[in-house]
């Protein structure tokens, strides 16, 4: 992930879960009987409170409900959720806009006409937010998003004109009667603070929604514009995609994703280790897919989906691949799945192994061991700090351990060693870097140890503890998962813990608690780099969150298992390649820098097309 990701991802602390409707109408009706005692002026608390739930509350009850309806009757994608809260924020809005304008009009004798101008700011402001909302969320053209964004301000209008008994300065001597005084006209049965309204009132704000939506507009399109030239999507579909993953665990940023995919092709390597009888031991599964974006959108709970589908315990290591080789959809999984199957079928096993070597370069880490004529690598940077190694640096360093004379290479990141997202180098290793060369460096020389060393009967243990632990600790759901080799006495133990990469230094101690087991003579600790605990923090690393002792405690007490585990098998590898949508080359790097650049300049557009509007707004006073 680079600083510009970084600060994308960053955004989602902002993000929130939707409440269930009742629970926002619910709060709502509170605020409003609260506003009511502190607005109108009756005898009794309890009559000022109802006051306040009648008028300003009913109009929010009825928007919550009807705004979701009229908007999915359109086609939208408004969940009655969503409206709540949304009538919630715009009743919120009004009541802050009324507070204000009434300590104004208190400390400068402007009167209760100031404050009934605001009211018709606020309510036209309301239009204006709400159209901004429908319009991100269902994708509608303004002019049809308009109807549902409409309802909250035309309800409070609508209860306006009748107790404020605007229809006696109307002519329509032909409409009055009882019907009419009963449920048109009802000034009788409203606070006096009602009496201020006239007619033109309404033409006022018919006219302020009008500049308002018209801002709005003018705002969607000049933020989009660069959207459209570089993405060819709307930052409206990205809003709503994100906003709606996170709030509500929708699909709908997959359907962003496919617009911006790419089609790519990806090898997909296994290492399966088989008992005697003939039944799966363990199997290592690599992918060269990055588990991202977040949550389970797209390959973000990759890790568990591969692991479901081992019969022995599974291993899925992180790849040498970053955010452009994010999976577009979680269907796209199944494509790796199904590859994962077809290289299984292709596998040759063999009884014998190397003992593995440590080989280093600069500042890279290589840890390799030869099963047969394929070869395992896992490489570190720790304790630098190193994030994601792109997809072609991956690919080199493999084909370089290639050439050495192996059939098949499984090279995974062991994504061990991170400082989160502070700074703008945050450790990617990218093609024509040092680190990248030294990468390949420490490739070809544990390939060339293992070329010509000697092979001896493999024995295998293996341990699993899913642990009590949750993503927002850092723990995916493997859990903490542990592998041990013993060639000719020689103990490599491979330490996988399902979480995305880790803080700093705590992989050195992991490393030397597990070599301070008897026994173990190597040792590697890895990440799954799963992205299910990136879901609202977007660092999240193992270490972060959780107590480092007892992880370390867990990983001891897995090593113990898994050498008593030990018992004869045959290994072996194959690769086969998926086509899938990744997406794409520099995709995640421009989007990222087009969100960044719209958070940061998108505020000071707003403040200055709501400066525009509220000047217009004083105009439409002085000229309606």
């Amino acid at each position: 992930m680079t600083a510009t990701q970084g600060h994308l991802a960053s955004l989602s602390r902002f993000i929130f879960r939707t409440p269930r409707w009742y629970t926002s109408l619910t709060f709502a009706l509170a605020v409003a009987a609260i506003t009511g005692i502190g607005v109108f002026d009756s005898t009794y608390v309890l009559e000022d409170a109802s006051k306040g739930l009648f008028f300003v509350g009913i109009p929010t009850v009825v928007a919550g409900g009807v705004t979701s309806v009229v908007d999915q009757s359109l086609g939208g994608r408004l969940t009655p959720n969503r409206s709540s809260l949304l009538a919630l924020a715009c009743e919120l809005v009004v009541v802050a806009i009324l507070l204000v304008a009434g300590v104004v009009a208190v400390l400068t004798g402007l009167g209760q006409n100031f404050v009934f101008d605001a009211l018709l700011i606020a309510l036209a402001s309301i239009f204006a937010l709400r159209l901004l909302v429908v319009m991100s969320v269902s994708r509608h053209h303004p002019a049809v998003a308009a109807v549902p964004a409409s309802v909250q301000t035309v309800v409070a209008a609508a209860f306006l004109f009748v107790y404020s008994g605007t229809m006696r300065y109307l002519e329509v001597d032909r409409l009055s009667g009882p019907l009419v005084d009963a449920y048109l006209s009802r000034p009788d049965h409203a606070p006096p603070e009602f009496t201020v309204v006239v007619p033109g009132d309404f033409e006022k704000l018919a006219v302020l929604c009008l500049v308002y939506g018209v801002a709005v507009f003018l705002f969607v399109k000049v933020i989009d514009r660069p959207w459209q030239r570089s993405l060819g999507v709307s930052v409206l579909d990205f809003v709503a995609g994100f906003v709606g993953h996170i709030a509500e665990d929708t699909r709908e940023l997959e359907e962003f994703f496919e617009e911006i995919g790419e089609d790519a092709v990806v090898p997909v390597t296994v290492l399966s280790a088989r008992r005697q009888d003939g039944s799966e031991k363990a199997r290592f599964v690599l992918p060269m897919i990055h588990p991202g974006p977040m949550g389970e959108i797209g390959g973000g709970n990759l890790p568990e989906r591969v692991a479901r589908q081992a019969d022995g315990i599974c291993f899925p290591p992180h790849a040498t691949a970053g955010h452009d080789f994010n999976l577009v959809t979680e269907r796209e999984v199944d494509t790796i799945t199904d590859t994962a199957a077809e290289a299984m079928r292709k596998i040759e096993y063999d009884r014998t192994a190397t003992p593995s070597v440590r080989t280093r370069e600069g500042e890279a880490k290589m840890l390799g061991q030869a099963f047969g004529d394929d070869l395992l690598l896992v490489s570190t940077f720790a304790p630098g700090y190193a994030d994601d190694v792109e997809y072609a640096v991956g690919l080199s360093a493999a084909a370089e351990a290639r050439s050495g004379g192996f059939d098949d290479v499984l090279l995974a990141d062991a994504h061990n060693s991170n400082d989160g997202l502070e700074g703008e180098d945050l450790g990617h290793v990218v093609p024509g870097s040092t680190r990248s060369f030294e990468m390949i460096q420490a490739a070809e020389a544990a390939a060339d140890r293992l070329d010509d060393a000697p092979q001896k009967p493999l024995r295998l243990g293996v341990a699993w503890d899913e642990t009590d632990w949750r993503p927002a600790d850092g723990i995916g759901p493997l859990g903490v998962r542990v592998a041990t080799f013993d060639v000719g006495g020689q103990v490599t133990a491979y330490v996988l813990v399902d979480g995305n990469n880790m803080e700093p230094g705590v992989r050195d101690r992991v490393v030397d608690a597990v070599l301070a087991v008897d026994a173990v003579d190597r040792a590697e600790v890895m990440t799954t780099d799963t992205h299910v605990v990136n879901k609202v923090d977007s660092t999240n690393q193992v270490g972060e969150n959780l107590d480092v002792d007892r992880l370390i405690a867990v990983i001891e007490g897995l090593v113990d298992e898994a050498l008593d585990d030990h018992e004869p098998v045959v290994a072996g590898m194959a690769s086969e390649y998926a086509e899938v949508t990744v997406f794409g080359n520099d995709r995640t790097e421009t989007l990222a820098s087009h969100a960044n650049a719209m958070v940061s300049m998108g505020g000071a557009l707003a403040a200055a097309v709501a400066f525009a509007a509220i000047s217009t707004s004083v105009l439409v006073f002085l000229l309606v």
